[in-house]
């Protein structure tokens, strides 16, 4: 697991052994089944969680019961409630498993001491910081300015291998749709090829 997690880290900055030897010692494994929770709304989120293998999502559910995905995490994402992870406040987010799933956590504190140890994980976490932002100011505008199928195929496009690996109902729920509009985008779109 941890060799998936030097590999991302990899992509971004450069490590050194020792480097690699004191990141190791900070992080916690952690298996999780299918539709097994990570997290729930209400509790305090305790750590920053590295996806190994497997896929999760992170949502809410709203007074009428209807669930809200906003995000999905696969192999190489991090996922937490990150609010509430900074700040010790109660979750609002849901974090739960799609797939059976192998993941690498890290406490707060441990999060704070590593980037004081290993300063060159303060810039990793840096550009994955500024990488989300830009991938949120996306997703926005996209919900803005993009109609359901515009949507679906900038998601398609963009992540195929994974489109196949979520539910349906579930891809819906991410781009903000109802999942009868999806399976008629999707009819549409078979119909045209």
């Amino acid at each position: 697991m941890i060799e998936v997690l030097f590999s991302h880290i990899q992509d971004k900055v450069s490590l050194s052994d020792d480097d690699k030897t004191a990141i190791k010692s900070f992080f916690i494994p952690k298996r999780l089944r299918k539709r097994q929770y990570l997290l729930q709304e209400g509790e305090v989120c305790r750590c920053l969680t590295f996806v190994a293998k497997g896929l999760l999502r992170t949502y809410n559910v709203d007074e009428k019961g209807d669930e809200h995905i906003n995000i999905f995490g696969w192999e190489g994402w991090w996922l937490s409630d990150f609010r509430s992870f900074l700040s010790g406040d109660p979750a609002v987010f849901n974090i739960d498993a799609i797939e059976d799933s192998e993941l690498l956590m890290i406490s707060r504190s441990d999060y704070e001491e590593l980037t004081l140890r290993v300063p060159i994980m303060d810039r990793y976490f840096r550009i994955l910081y500024q990488n989300s932002l830009v991938t949120k100011e996306r997703r926005l505008m996209s919900a803005i300015t993009h109609t359901a199928q515009e949507k679906y195929l900038k998601l398609s496009e963009s992540n195929p291998e994974i489109i196949e690996r979520i539910p349906q109902h579930m891809v819906a729920s991410y781009l903000g749709i109802a999942a009868e509009t999806l399976s008629r985008i999707r009819k549409n779109l078979v119909t045209r090829k």
